[in-house]
C-alpha cells in the first residue's frame, strides 16, 4: 500500500466518515437475526459502522440489544427500524430513549412525521433511496442521509441493479451523503463508488461468515459454499398472489414455496379460499424461514437470505481480516489506476 492511495481514500470517503463518526466509511447492511450486538460492535470497533436489525424485535427486546452493543463498544453504531414494523413508533421512542445517533429507516417510504420526530429528537437519518425522484422527496423530508441499494443485495430487493442507480441517483444528489449496497463484496468496488460521488459502501453478506457472527455453522457452510448464480429472487406464480421479490440462495424451501403457491392458487380457483385468504397464507409461508436457518442451522427449509456477493465469501474470516482485505484492494485499485493516468 503507498501512502498516497491510503490519502486519495480517506479523501475519497471523507464526508462519509464525518457524518458516521467513523475510521472507515463502510456501513455493516442490517440482517434479521446476524446483525446483532456481536456482529455490529465487532464492526464498529474495527473502525467501521456497524448497524443494529430490529425488524424481528420488540421495543424492550430492542432496547436491550441496543445497551448490549453499547457493553461492547463506545464505537458509533446505528439502528435499522422496518417502517411496516407493527410497533414502529415505539422502537423509534426507545431509539430516543437510549440516545442512539443515526436512524436507519428501511421497509418503505417513512411517513414525514416519523422524520421529523426523529429529527426534533436529535437523531441523524438514512433512510433507502430506489429512485432519484424519491431520494429528492427524503431529501426535502428533512432526511440527513441516504443509501441506495440494487436489486443485487440480499432479502427483500427492488427491480434496479445497484450500477444503474448509482448512475441515476450519484451524479444527481449532492444535498446530503450518498452510500451504496447491494452486490459489494470487495474493496475495488466500494473505491469505484466512491469515485462516482458515493459517501461509502454498505456490506451484509460480506460479514456472515465473520467469526463474530453467531450465524449457525450450517448457515455460514451454505455461504461458503454458494456461487453468485445461486442467490436468486423469490418467484411468484400469478399477478393476482403478488410475492414480494426476496433474494435467497436457492434450496429445497425455495421449491416448496412454489409448489405451496401452486396448491394455494388451485384451491382459489376451486372457491375453496377467497383471494385474501389465499394472499395470506403464501405471505405466511416464510415465517419465522429465516430464523430456522440463521438460528437453528436449517439451511434446508429456512431461508438462505443472501446478496450475489455471497460468490466471493470463500472462507470464515474475523471482522478484522475482512475490513483488511477490504482495504487492501481498494489501495491497489487507487494505486492501479494512479499508474494508468501516469503512464
Amino acid at each position: 500500500m503507498s501512502n498516497s492511495a491510503q490519502v486519495k481514500l480517506e479523501k475519497l470517503w471523507q464526508r462519509g466518515r464525518s457524518f458516521l463518526g467513523v475510521e472507515y466509511a463502510i456501513l455493516g447492511g442490517a440482517m434479521t437475526w446476524v446483525s446483532e450486538s456481536n456482529l455490529v460492535a465487532a464492526l464498529s470497533n474495527a473502525g467501521c459502522f456497524g448497524i443494529l436489525a430490529s425488524g424481528s424485535t420488540n421495543p424492550s427486546s430492542l432496547k436491550e440489544e441496543i445497551q448490549k452493543t453499547r457493553s461492547k463498544t463506545s464505537k458509533p453504531f446505528g439502528v435499522n427500524i422496518i417502517t411496516m414494523h407493527p410497533q414502529f413508533d415505539e422502537q423509534m421512542q426507545v431509539c430516543t430513549q437510549e440516545n442512539v445517533e443515526h436512524i436507519i429507516l428501511a421497509g418503505g417510504l417513512p411517513r414525514s412525521e416519523a422524520i421529523q420526530y426523529l429529527k426534533a429528537n436529535g437523531h441523524k437519518v438514512i433512510c433507502f433511496a430506489p429512485a432519484l425522484s424519491i431520494a429528492k422527496k427524503l431529501i426535502r423530508s428533512g432526511v440527513d442521509a441516504l443509501i441506495i441499494e440494487g436489486m443485487e443485495a440480499g432479502g427483500h430487493i427492488g427491480p434496479v441493479s445497484t450500477s444503474v442507480l448509482a448512475q441515476e441517483i450519484l451524479p444527481n444528489v449532492t444535498d446530503v451523503p450518498v452510500f451504496v449496497a447491494g452486490g459489494i463484496g470487495r474493496g475495488d468496488a466500494i473505491v469505484s463508488y466512491l469515485e462516482m460521488g458515493a459517501s461509502g459502501g454498505q456490506l451484509g453478506t460480506r460479514f456472515v461468515c465473520s467469526q463474530e457472527s453467531i450465524a449457525h455453522q450450517n448457515f455460514k457452510k451454505a455461504f461458503i459454499n454458494a456461487s453468485a448464480r445461486d442467490a436468486v429472487p423469490s418467484v411468484q406464480l400469478d399477478p393476482r398472489f403478488p410475492v414480494i421479490p426476496v433474494r435467497a440462495i436457492s434450496n429445497k424451501a425455495t421449491n416448496d414455496f412454489l409448489e405451496f403457491q401452486a396448491q394455494v392458487i388451485d384451491q382459489f380457483k376451486r372457491n375453496e379460499l377467497t383471494q385474501k385468504e389465499a394472499q395470506l397464507q403464501i405471505e405466511h409461508f416464510w415465517g419465522g424461514a429465516l430464523r430456522r436457518a440463521v438460528v437453528d442451522g436449517d439451511v434446508e427449509n429456512g431461508s438462505l437470505m443472501a446478496g450475489q456477493s455471497v460468490g466471493m465469501v470463500s472462507a470464515e474470516q474475523s471482522i478484522q481480516d475482512i475490513i483488511f482485505e477490504l482495504l487492501a484492494q481498494a489501495y491497489e485499485a487507487i494505486s492501479k489506476r494512479s499508474t494508468l493516468l501516469n503512464n
